[in-house]
Order: C-alpha cells, then sequence, then structure tokens
C-alpha cells in the first residue's frame, strides 16, 4: 500500500499552503540509534517547549515532552519526560514497542526508531510509524498562550478495518530543565484518583505531583483510560549522549506512574493533553491540528507584504521566527527567548533580533512591545542584559545592547511610521549620550578621540564574551571596533529620529549635537584603520596597542544604517573578511592564521567540557547570524548589482539547506565549527541566526530565489 504522508497531512489540516516537507531516518541497521542527529521543537509563547530527537529518544537533559515555563518565559521545569509506547494488532499476538531510550549502559532499547518510515516538523512534529498491517501517526504540539502539550496517535490499518491496541508508558519528572533528577525508592509521587472521569483506578484524567505543594500535571484523554501503575517505580539510568559531548552529566532517572491504553480502528485517533491545570473537554486531535496549522498560515501571510508568493525558505524562516517570540510575566509585555534550549531572553540578542523576528514578519506591534518594555529598563544609559525575575536587580554588562536599541527603533520607524512612540522613547536615548559623555558602569564612556571605551581584566561587555573564571578568553577591554562603529550609528539614527519628530537641534555653526559627535568617531576611527593591510584592527586598547586579529566585528563599520566607513574601504573589509572568515554557514570569528584558532568548537573532544568549550566560543566557531551584516556591508561595498545578489544568492544555500535537514528541523543552530565540515553545535535553534537571515531575506527578496 502507497502512503504519502505530505498528502495525508495536507487533508488532516486543511492544506492551508504551508512549506511541508519530508525527512526520512538514516539506516534501521544503524544499532546505536546516535547518528541521526536531528532534533524537533514546538514552543507555546511562554517560554514551555517539547522537544526531543525525531528517533523519539531525549538525548539531551533539555528534552521532553512538557517543559514547563512555571515563571514565563523562565523556571523551564521538565514535568512529563516521554511517552513509550507498544502497540498490538488485531488479536495482539505480536508487540512492537515504537520508543527509543539511550541507557547509561550503552545499549538502546527499545529501537523503535527502527520502525520509522518518515517525519515531518510541519504542520506540528509528526512520526509515521510503518507496522505489518499498518501505519501508527504520533504528533505533537502546543497552542499559543497555552500551558499544555498534546500528543495524538492515529492507526491506519492497511486493510481499513483491522484494530490496534496502544499502550503508553507515562514517565514523569519533576525538576529544573538545567538538572538530573535521581530516583529514591520512597518517592513515589502523588497521584490524585479524583481526578475527572475517574472510575476506580481506571482514569480518563490524572493529576501527578512529585510531592506535596509541587507544581502538577494534569494528563486527559479523550478516549481509552489512565490506570496507575500496580507497582509505581523509577526507571533508571537513562543516557543523553548530547550532554556527555558537553561534558556535563548524562544521564537521570524517570517515574513510571502508570500507563495508557486505548483500543484504536482504522482512521480513529487519541488525544493526550498533559498541562498545568485540568481542560474543561480533551479536543479531538484532528482539530487541534487544523487550528494550529491555520495560525501558522496566519503568521505567513501576516509576514507578506504584496500580494507575491513568498518562497519556501522565507516561509520557513517566518515560522521558526514564531518560536522566539514570547510573553514575559515580570514585565507584562513581549520578549525575545535567545535561544533553545537552555537560553532565556538577552537584551543584546533581542535588539539584534528585533528587526528580523518581528518587523520582517509584520508583527510590528510585538516589536513595540520589546522597544517599550526594554526601555522602562533603562539605567545609567545602559539596557539590562537580563530581565528581573522574582524582584532581583536587573544585570547591566553589555556596552552593546544599548547601541543596537537605536538601530531597532530606526527599522521600525522605517516600518510603522510610528512618530508619537519614537518621540515617547527619544528622551531615553538622549539619556544614552549623555551618561556616556559622563560615564557610567564598567568604566563604559566617550573618550576624548570621540569613541566609546570600556570594559576591563574582569569584565566582558561585547558579544565575545566568553570568560572561564578569572580567564578572558577574547580580551576587548578598551575601544572595540563594532561598538565605536555602533556609537556613530547611534548619535546619527537619533539625529534622524529628532528631525522626523520635529525636534532637531542645531547649534551655533548649524551641526546638531549628533553630527559633532559622530564627526569626532570618524576622527577617532581613523585608529582602527590599517592601510597596508586594508582592513580595521579588532581592539584599540586604553594603552595605545592595537588587536589586530582578523575578526567578523569590523563588517559592523560598513553593515550598519550609518556606516563609519566609505565604499572604497568597505570593499577592501569584505575582500579580507570573505578570504579568511566566510564560511558556508556563516563567519568564523577569527581567522585560521591566528595563533588562537579553534577550528573545532570543544577543541574537538568527544565530551567537551564547559572550558573546553569557552575557550572555543569566540575563537574560530562560525556564527550564522554574522551572514546578514556580511550581506549589509557587501550590498553597501558592491551595491544591488544582478552579480553581487547572485554571488549572495549562491553562498546563502548552504545555511538553508541547513534549515531542513541538519540540527533542529526547521531552524538554524546557534554556531558551527570553524573548520569543515562545519559541524552544527551548541543551541540547535537561535533567535538572531533565524532574525538575520530572515530580515535580508524579506529586504531583498531575490536573495530566497
Amino acid at each position: 500500500m502507497t502512503f504519502d504522508l505530505i498528502n495525508w497531512l495536507n487533508q488532516q489540516s486543511g492544506g492551508h499552503g504551508l512549506p511541508l516537507t519530508l525527512s526520512r531516518l538514516n539506516s534501521p541497521s544503524d544499532t546505536s540509534g546516535s547518528s541521526d542527529r536531528r532534533e524537533w521543537l514546538v514552543t507555546n509563547g511562554l517560554g514551555s517547549y517539547a522537544s526531543g530527537s525525531i528517533t523519539g529518544a531525549n538525548t539531551r537533559r533539555y528534552h521532553g515532552l512538557l517543559v514547563a515555563s512555571l515563571a514565563p518565559p523562565v523556571k523551564r521545569t521538565v514535568l512529563l519526560s516521554h511517552l513509550d509506547e507498544t502497540l498490538s494488532i488485531g488479536d495482539g499476538a505480536e508487540r512492537f514497542q515504537l520508543a527509543t531510550n539511550h541507557w547509561q549502559s550503552g545499549i538502546v532499547a527499545p529501537q523503535g526508531y527502527t520502525l520509522i518510515e518518515a517525519f515531518s516538523d510541519l504542520p506540528v512534529p509528526t512520526w509515521s510509524y510503518r507496522l505489518p498491517g499498518g501505519r501508527l501517526i504520533k504528533q505533537v504540539l502546543m497552542q499559543s498562550g497555552a500551558q499544555t502539550v498534546y500528543v495524538g496517535y492515529t492507526w491506519l490499518a492497511d486493510d481499513g478495518k483491522t484494530p490496534a491496541h496502544l499502550n503508553l508508558a507515562v514517565l514523569v519528572n519533576h525538576r529544573d530543565f538545567h538538572g538530573e533528577t535521581r530516583g529514591a525508592d520512597n518517592w513515589l509521587f502523588i497521584q490524585d484518583q479524583k481526578a475527572q472521569g475517574a472510575d476506580g483506578d481506571n482514569l480518563k484524567s490524572v493529576t501527578i505531583s512529585a510531592y506535596q505543594g509541587a507544581q502538577s500535571i494534569c494528563i486527559q484523554l479523550d478516549r481509552g483510560q489512565y490506570s496507575r501503575s500496580a507497582n509505581p517505580s523509577w526507571y533508571r539510568d537513562y543516557h543523553w549522549p548530547r550532554e556527555f559531548e558537553r561534558g556535563l552529566g548524562d544521564h537521570e532517572d524517570c517515574f513510571h506512574s502508570g500507563d495508557i491504553t486505548a483500543t484504536l480502528a482504522h482512521g480513529q485517533s487519541l488525544t493526550v493533553a498533559a498541562g498545568l491545570k485540568t481542560l474543561d473537554t480533551v479536543p479531538l486531535f484532528a482539530d487541534l491540528v487544523r487550528d494550529v496549522a491555520l495560525a501558522k498560515a496566519g503568521l505567513i501571510s501576516n509576514a507578506a507584504s504584496d500580494s507575491a508568493e513568498l518562497s519556501p525558505a522565507l516561509k520557513r524562516l517566518i515560522l521558526a521566527a514564531d518560536q522566539f517570540v514570547a510573553r514575559r510575566e515580570s514585565t507584562d509585555g513581549s520578549t525575545i527567548i535567545a535561544g533553545y534550549h537552555w537560553f532565556s531572553d538577552w537584551g543584546r540578542d533581542s535588539m539584534i533580533s528585533l528587526p528580523g523576528l518581528c518587523l520582517s514578519t509584520g508583527r510590528t506591534a510585538i516589536g513595540k512591545s520589546i522597544l517599550a518594555t526594554f526601555g522602562k529598563y533603562l539605567s545609567e544609559g545602559m539596557l539590562p542584559n537580563y530581565f528581573p525575575d522574582g524582584g532581583q536587580t536587573p544585570e547591566y554588562n553589555t556596552s552593546d545592547a544599548t547601541l543596537w536599541w537605536a538601530e531597532a527603533l530606526y527599522r521600525y520607524y522605517k516600518a510603522t511610521g510610528d512618530k508619537e512612540f519614537v518621540k515617547a522613547q527619544l528622551p531615553l536615548l538622549q539619556e544614552v549620550v549623555d551618561w556616556h559623555v559622563k560615564g557610567t558602569r564598567h568604566g563604559l564612556k566617550l573618550a576624548d578621540d570621540g569613541l566609546v571605551t570600556g570594559g576591563g581584566p574582569d569584565v566582558q561587555l561585547t558579544w565575545m564574551d566568553a570568560k572561564c573564571g578569572d580567564y578572558v578568553v577574547t580580551p576587548r577591554s578598551g575601544k572595540a571596533v563594532e561598538i565605536s562603529a555602533l556609537w556613530h550609528n547611534f548619535v546619527l539614527v537619533l539625529d534622524y529620529l529628532k528631525e522626523q519628530c520635529g525636534l532637531a537641534e542645531q547649534g551655533s555653526n548649524g551641526a546638531t549635537a549628533g553630527s559633532a559627535f559622530a564627526a569626532r568617531a570618524r576622527a577617532g576611527f581613523e585608529k582602527f584603520w590599517d592601510e597596508k593591510r586594508g582592513y580595521l584592527a579588532d581592539v584599540v586598547h586604553d594603552d595605545g596597542s592595537v588587536d589586530e586579529a582578523i575578526r567578523p566585528n569590523q563588517l559592523f563599520a560598513a553593515s550598519l544604517t550609518f556606516p563609519i566607513v566609505s565604499v572604497e574601504r568597505a570593499r577592501k573589509i569584505v575582500a579580507v573578511v570573505e578570504e579568511k572568515l566566510l564560511t558556508p554557514m556563516g563567519m568564523r570569528t577569527l581567522s585560521p592564521d591566528h595563533p588562537d584558532y579553534k577550528g573545532h568548537y570543544g577543541l574537538g573532544k568527544a565530551s567537551a567540557n564547559q572550558y573546553d568549550r569557552d575557550v572555543t566560543y569566540h575563537q574560530g566557531t562560525v556564527w550564522p547570524w554574522l551572514l546578514g551584516p556580511w550581506v549589509n556591508a557587501r550590498l553597501y561595498a558592491y551595491g544591488h548589482t544582478d552579480e553581487n545578489l547572485a554571488f549572495i544568492t549562491n553562498h546563502l544555500k548552504a545555511i538553508l539547506d541547513h534549515i531542513e535537514g541538519d540540527a533542529c528541523v526547521g531552524s538554524v543552530s546557534e554556531i558551527f565549527d570553524g573548520d569543515a565540515p562545519h559541524k552544527a553545535q551548541g543551541c540547535v535553534a537561535q533567535a538572531w541566526s533565524i532574525a538575520e537571515l530572515l530580515r535580508v531575506l524579506r529586504e531583498h527578496p531575490q536573495l530566497a530565489d
């Protein structure tokens, strides 16, 4: 019987023109179950998510069917680890185990991934298991703004009539998503038998708590029943291969609370709902999928600025962008999750990501909310790098987040023409200038040469901020090249926005304050330029010494709204950067001919600890988000010619292919190895990686052709 999963998904979801794609797993002959490293992710806009390997296994501590944000978007807690499926068909003579688990002993059992014939991440993560006599379709979804994960199972019999009997072993947990659980014989969780639909020990609904007062998880079914395990117990020593690679604790225990059983006729589905509260009713899974598909189609439609059909790559990026936008409870506003699985919302990442994630997708109201929220936390001319949670003081330890704020506000104004909001923000931007003139935290101030200096031996203020104990991996205190470029851009953006709002101020000589600051910055910026080598130094230290390492930070001198270098110099910069740093996946952070260059993240070790990873983080590791500044700089240097656009288009093909076939299906990784074949590393889904690609493809649609 021929089965087309994409056609089935289109029928189930009602079409909507989503860019559905099919992924097949690596050869079933791979009995280690670990050669396929791809992952899946769904989110709810509150910081909660469900995620795992497409093999069905949890290969990270951060994986789980319900990782719930208890103080959105933070305090993420693993509540439902996984459901281990066993299926029998007809008379039940043969049982098929569909789950895949890695164990600390090195064994992979069961090996259900060998039965997976296809996977698709749209409209929701979907697996097709091929069995003798039929197929079981498994799907996972979350709805925006709801703290519930839904898992659906649909049986498709080859003969159109033979039923299947499904058993789901429920594996629960209760821990911070950074942690590990060790079970105990006297820790057997609490199960509420008075839940809605109770019938003795057979329940359509059950509430499970790790201990008295803990956040409970409510599990409900639309058919079948839940039965408490006769002997509730711990399944011990699950292994996380990806955590072993990161040099972290790589195993834990999960609690087997009970089993869900259901008999499914041909075409029939089971819906399992697991969330933070009991639902009035459990919807049919097909209805849930249609709602999600409609919402995703709405995101794509909302992003389209005209009737032109968006490319599949753009649609993919638009859908990925939505996963990073979240609601922050403590500030009652929107924010941006920097990366999945382990990052929260950061000031720098939010300002850089905002144009791509919000403005390029037509979600300008969310962009406005993010700008307003950060503005409320301006202190001594600095935006926070961390938001307050639980009342603690925000962290103000970034020199660039504040300066990126002006670029984001400029792009917001260009997208909306919202003078009223911009006018309200201008006094805050002026406050930034005033504080930089007189000096603020961490020695951050405007020096006599018109450049911004700051930082010190113990404080890393730029985005290259890796530090191992007292060891600063990439010392950049003093005048960093991108900070100088951003400052020049900041004062000119402020001038421009004041003029647009009718608030322009001119001195006795007719010059604005911003133009005067910018002129001083351009004069001081000459210290970075090396005419003989034809590129910009990375840092001018306060003692006058110069760090001449070839790094991608010099791109910002030519990529911002108001470049600080001429077109002629921009061409030289681009030429050097492309020769030494450009890879198919993004920009290396250091030239390979530098003695400190590290070609493999984590030093290429099979198990790389925090030190191993940090000492390579900005010492050659490739960052895809830097493709955005590279595109800007190249267009500034060489113009919008057909030849230039074709060159950029051809170079972006590899990273766009990565979205479909590597790491987190449908997203873009945080980093890659500096050396070929440029293995994906770090977070499997990163906000600014998606945002900068999305931004340049929306601004220049021909690049996505």
